[in-house]
């Protein structure tokens, strides 16, 4: 194995542990926003690192197809770098302006001030 075939395959493992590791955190999350948000970072982050994994793993014949094709890989990126942030923010915005309300965590000051009042 060269190294381009060795990083290739780390920057595959990179995006499918984005996936996954996302994927679970999208399960603790309290709200759609911030669910909407993790979605958003693990289908960029994840989809990047694999695709640039792939075009990697494309240049090792180095001809004359190949280049396209990996070529063809980064243009592929960058339109995913440009149109998933940018479909992730008219989800959240047509969210708000359909009246869905962000959870908000209780401040510590009103938990002590609820605890002072009813004491167990």
């Amino acid at each position: 194995m060269d190294i381009l075939s060795i990083a290739s395959i780390c920057f595959v493992v990179i995006g499918m542990f984005f996936f996954v590791a996302g994927t679970i955190g999208i399960l603790r999350m309290p709200d759609v926003y911030t669910r909407m948000h993790m979605s958003g970072l693990i289908d960029t982050l994840g989809s990047l690192a694999l695709l640039f994994g792939l075009a990697l793993l494309n240049l090792r014949s180095f001809t004359l197809p190949d280049v396209l094709v990996s070529i063809k890989i980064m243009l592929i990126m960058g339109f995913v770098f440009l149109a998933n942030p940018t479909a992730t923010h008219a989800f959240i915005d047509s969210g708000m302006r359909a009246g869905l309300k962000p959870w908000l965590q209780p401040s510590a000051s009103r938990a002590g001030a609820a605890s002072e009042e009813n004491p167990s």
